[in-house]
């Protein structure tokens, strides 16, 4: 029997086959990655600084103990050149080494990666991105040759803030840039947003709304002039991109594998392409994209079930996002896209329960902000719909 292949090893790929071995000991497990396969928890990377952890006590584990924990073969620093999936077949490559695997199913677990923006200037590819434990590694040995850091950060969503409120109580002097007029634009409404902003204010974070980067420029004393298009400028020591993910699809794409945002499945997380499966932040599930490790997780149950022969379509509960910035509290379970909603707010001594009601008076999304808020976070999530409810 041949295996089942899966290509990644970010916590979508690990948490599949730790799923599948809870129900099958024997089927053999391959992982492929073009990287050095060490398992870590990807969101602890925003907050690790004020955790005390450095970059190497991040990780979990290395191949080796993955390979060991797992029962699993994993091909490391590896290359998918190509997938022929009418043979089930794949190219590889490894130290200019090129061989081939034939699988009885694959899993794409190849994740998203960060959207760069077109900016101007002899340092732009100084700018760092944190998609994964090397990215970070980088970023920390940078910053931490000097506490005093003045870190500019571009993007005030999710990941920009929690790296701002990370950063900011750990000496370091953070300014976000953002085009929109508000942080967490997508997942607040204004009156929210304002409350939560000048909670990071209050910590020293700096944000500048409404505008964009134009041009990094190198300095003196390995600095950067960050040059804004409204014509303001910010001297930075280090410059931190967090403006968003992109799937990756290419490889989807050259397989004849059906794509939009990111790989198409359906509710069992099946491609266009027979024995073909998606999991983890490239897949788009009947049309949904959800970065997050709640649907990672639902997903990983529901198809290490059906690798193991029993048919099973994935389902999503209702799942909050606890967004890690101490110094504003944020709880949110999103409104889904193109939603007509009225928000609902309740003011309290430390924060607000914000409430979004669709026009069947129906509670489809809150934002708790604030620890007395976060408190109601299991008695409204039972009261908003399946997101995603199990279906054939």
């Amino acid at each position: 029997m041949h295996p089942i292949v899966i290509i990644g090893s970010g916590m979508a790929g690990y948490t599949v086959a730790r799923e599948f071995r809870k129900l099958n000991t024997e089927q053999e497990l391959v992982m492929i990655c073009a990287d050095d396969a060490v398992n870590y928890a990807k969101p602890t990377l925003s907050n690790a600084l004020v955790g005390n952890k450095a970059p190497e006590q991040i990780a979990l584990g290395d191949a080796e103990k993955m390979s060991a924990q797992l029962n699993m073969r994993i091909e490391k620093n590896t290359w998918v050149k190509s997938i022929d999936a009418e043979n089930h077949l794949l190219s590889l490559e490894k130290d200019g080494v090129e061989s081939t695997l034939t699988y009885a199913k694959l899993v794409l677990a190849i994740g998203a990666n960060p959207i760069r923006l077109a900016i101007s200037g002899d340092a732009s590819d100084d700018i760092h991105v944190v998609n994964n434990l090397s990215d970070y590694t980088a970023f920390r040995k940078q910053i931490d040759l000097n506490h005093d850091k003045r870190v500019v950060i571009l993007g005030a969503g999710l990941i920009g803030c929690e790296f701002a409120n990370d950063l900011q109580n750990t000496g370091h002097k953070v300014t976000v840039i953002d085009l929109a007029t508000q942080p967490l634009c997508r997942l607040l409404p204004a009156h929210v947003a304002s409350a939560f902003k000048q909670g990071l204010e209050d910590t020293g974070v700096h944000f500048v709304l409404g505008t964009t980067v134009e041009k990094i420029s190198k300095a003196d004393n390995h600095s950067y002039v960050v040059t804004l298009a409204n014509g303001q400028s910010f001297i930075a020591d280090a410059v931190l991109s967090a403006i968003g993910l992109q799937p990756n699809t290419a490889l989807a794409k050259a397989t004849n594998i059906a794509t939009a945002r990111g790989v198409l499945t359906n509710s069992s997380l099946e491609t266009n392409q027979a024995d073909i499966f998606a999991v983890g932040d490239c897949a788009e599930v009947n049309g949904t994209l959800l970065p997050f490790v709640m649907p990672i997780m639902q997903q990983a149950r529901a198809l290490a079930k059906t690798l193991n022969g029993v048919q099973t379509t994935v389902h999503y509960p209702a799942m909050p996002v606890a967004v890690k910035t101490p110094a504003a509290p944020l709880t949110v379970l999103a409104v889904p896209n193109d939603l007509e909603v009225t928000w609902q707010t309740e003011e309290l001594d430390d924060g607000m329960i914000a409430k979004a009601f669709d026009s069947s008076e129906t509670l489809r999304g809150f934002v708790l902000l604030g620890a007395t808020a976060a408190k109601q976070r299991l008695v409204l999530t039972k009261l908003v719909p399946d997101l995603i409810p199990a279906s054939v």
